[in-house]
């Protein structure tokens, strides 16, 4: 029998397969059939700073400023005794998958402010989280902004977290930075327990008919996991600390390609919600017979064994084989050339 297990922010998991965070996890029930389906670990659907943010304000508006023009009402504050906020309803989730699941549960978080980030991450671990997944979204559109400054920001917001919490920290990244290893390795440095690439962040559609810009979600594809696999085996000899690809893993093969480029986990979050809990059962029982089938011991064994250092092409990773690649597209039959 191979052995599948594997290490991510210090926890051993069984598989390699962690369902990243989505709606799947709002649901008891849900989660479980992800654990009895093979999941190793889960990623909880993320809490948002705003959201939170968002309810305080409509809390003052509705129950705490009523009394503007009558002060006989100065004192009288109805709200519910069973009311249960955003953030209360959030804690409650993490508490119930704590103590139903047997996989580590790891909590997201997207903060906006620097006392946010700490004190939501704070709740986070003491309400039972096994790890945290820091979601950072900083769209840079001031021209004020330099490159250098968005960096310190994602630097500045892990040390400070790092300061307050003692559980694993993983940061979820996006593609767009200039210089990726340097960055992670500032990251790693600052406090980092685990990198995690690419967010796949969501973008406004414009509607040609209302002229009004729209939000569109639109589900990941393997293609877009190859973006994430190069960079891997990029950054996986680059750094200490482990490594997840998220966003484009849909197969066997996909995770396949995402282990041999040096990851130690891989999220799962478009093809779960295509094809349900039971993907991940497939999923590990035709990666267990590819691994097999090739003589392979454990996952162990091939991570990492086609990253840049390793492979018989270093090269292919790089800018060297640009040309060779547009220059190996061959044109349909029937296409004028």
């Amino acid at each position: 029998m191979v052995d599948l297990t594997t290490e991510y922010l210090g926890l051993k998991l069984k598989n390699p397969i962690v369902p990243s965070a989505s709606p799947l996890s709002r649901n008891l029930s849900d989660a479980q059939a992800l654990e009895e389906a093979g999941a190793s670990a889960l990623v909880m659907y993320s809490l948002f700073e705003e959201k939170i943010s968002q309810e305080d304000e409509h809390l003052a508006r509705f129950f705490y400023q009523q009394s503007i023009g009558h002060g006989e009402a100065e004192s009288f504050h109805p709200v519910p005794d069973d009311y249960r906020s955003y953030e209360d309803e959030y804690l409650e989730q993490l508490h119930q998958l704590k103590n139903n699941l047997q996989i580590p549960v790891i909590a997201s978080l997207n903060g906006i402010t620097s006392g946010g980030w700490v004190e939501y991450g704070k709740a986070l671990q003491q309400a039972g989280a096994d790890a945290l997944e820091l979601n950072v979204y900083l769209l840079a559109v001031s021209s004020d902004e330099q490159s250098q400054q968005v960096e310190d920001r994602y630097v500045d917001i892990l040390q400070n977290l790092r300061s307050h919490v003692s559980i694993p920290i993983t940061m979820k990244l996006s593609s767009q930075f200039s210089a990726l290893i340097p960055f992670t390795q500032r990251l790693q440095q600052a406090g980092a327990n685990g990198i995690a690439i690419f967010n796949r962040f969501y973008q406004p559609d414009i509607n040609l008919d209302s002229l009004h810009v729209e939000p569109k979600l639109e589900l990941s594809t393997s293609q877009e996991s190859l973006l994430r696999i190069r960079w891997a085996a990029i950054l996986s000899d680059q750094l200490d600390c482990s490594l997840a690809i998220t966003g484009g893993l849909h197969t066997y093969e996909d995770v396949l390609k995402a282990l041999l480029a040096g990851a130690d986990v891989t999220h799962m979050c478009s093809a779960l919600l295509k094809n349900g809990a039971s993907h991940i059962s497939e999923t590990l029982h035709q990666l267990q017979h590819w691994l097999e089938e090739k003589e392979y011991d454990s996952v162990q064994q091939i991570k990492g064994s086609i990253s840049r250092q390793h492979a018989i092409d270093p090269e292919s990773y790089e800018r060297a084989n640009y040309i060779s690649v547009l220059d190996s597209y061959s044109h349909p039959d029937g296409v004028l050339r």
